[in-house]
């Protein structure tokens, strides 16, 4: 495999996703954009790009199809600011609870204390702060769950126990080279995330889809073999399906957005002016100089400002005219950026006023351990 290995707490941005197709059995998405969006509707996530690929979808879209119950699983990391990157999973939530699916969204504080090293009184702070994000984009919680890893039901922990007693170690080093006792804990963890919505105990759902980034695969594939191995201890076990969508690259076009590298996000809950002061700073595909650009035209493909249109903040008819225009060297970067500081602005005044009110009540949608 040319050592193209993914990593579930790196930090690479995947560049090579044709890779993913050749080496871990991906399909694209493209071939049921049709299907998908007789049911769900148009959405950017399918139709630009963004989600490029799933397991088993198709599997999943006949029980939506046909009126079974389908469940979307997904989980958050709470261990820094909710950012844009985040914001590519709540459009995911979104869509799916459209096309009838309820949403288990776990806040993933066992990981996050044990392989982030986050402190308790930090991470429980986080959890509110995510899932009052979360509601205030959208997310519906009439058709959502929202749960804490360390605070949930007792047959969540009896499916983590028992997924335990079908792995070898050499199995989890072979997925995910060193591993530690927090890190194992955070992957069987995982796996009851994944599958509990098919228990009785939890409604008996007969299909599960996860919105992952392809840096998450690993899980997968260990949890679709550990739903195999179950299958005659726990009935009514599936494989679950999986959608895999593009990692957005940090402000600065290093890795991936991440939580750890504060240059890399915009926060949806920073002053507004600071994430004006971010964006106006990222980094750009213009040329050395405006003489240069307008010659040969700037490079979309490598802007971090592009990127926010693409994922989050233009509609297609703008987005073809901002690529155009870049393109042909008819805009240079300052003034791109002003277009995009405008949207972000509005985008985040709306969402900051939400969020204030949903976060006054966020402790009605979710139960926070004591300690």
């Amino acid at each position: 495999m040319e050592n193209f290995r993914l990593d579930p707490w790196g930090h690479i941005y995947i560049e090579e996703y044709e890779k993913l197709f050749k080496y871990f059995g991906l399909s694209p998405t493209k071939d049921l954009l049709k299907r998908i969006e007789s049911i769900g509707g148009k959405s950017r996530l399918y139709s630009r790009g963004i989600v490029f690929a799933h397991r088993d979808l198709d599997k999943f879209l006949d029980v939506i199809e046909r009126g079974g119950k389908a469940a979307l699983v997904t989980g958050f990391m709470p261990s820094g600011p909710f950012h844009f990157g985040h914001k590519m999973v709540a459009d995911q939530i979104i869509y799916f609870q459209k096309m009838g699916a309820r949403a288990f969204i776990a806040m993933a504080d066992a990981e996050a204390y044990a392989v982030r090293r986050i402190p308790r009184k930090k991470i429980l702070e986080n959890a509110k702060i995510y899932v009052a994000n979360l509601i205030a984009l959208g997310v519906r919680p009439e058709r959502a769950t929202f749960y804490m890893q360390t605070n949930y039901e007792p047959a969540y922990y009896r499916l983590m126990q028992m997924a335990s007693s079908k792995v070898t170690i050499s199995e989890l080093k072979a997925i995910y080279g060193d591993v530690e006792p927090g890190k194992i804990i955070a992957v069987f963890t995982q796996v009851a995330d994944i599958l509990h919505p098919m228990l009785d105990e939890f409604g008996r759902y007969e299909a599960v889809v996860v919105p992952v980034g392809p840096d998450q695969d690993p899980h997968i594939r260990l949890t679709r073999d550990i739903a195999e191995r179950l299958r005659s201890d726990v009935p009514g076990l599936s494989k679950p399906a999986s959608t895999y969508h593009k990692l957005m690259r940090g402000l600065d076009g290093g890795e991936k957005m991440s939580s750890s590298r504060p240059e890399s996000y915009i926060s949806l809950n920073e002053p507004i002016e600071t994430a004006i002061s971010k964006l106006m700073n990222a980094y750009t595909g213009g040329r050395a100089t405006a003489e240069e650009q307008r010659r040969l035209g700037g490079i979309p493909e490598k802007c971090m400002v592009y990127e926010l249109y693409l994922y989050h903040l233009a509609d297609d008819d703008m987005l073809r005219e901002i690529y155009e225009k870049c393109k042909g060297g008819k805009i240079l970067c300052g003034e791109d950026k002003k277009i995009a500081a405008k949207l972000l602005r509005e985008f985040l005044e709306e969402h900051q006023r939400k969020f204030n009110e949903i976060y006054k009540v966020v402790e009605d949608y979710i139960s926070l351990p004591r300690y």
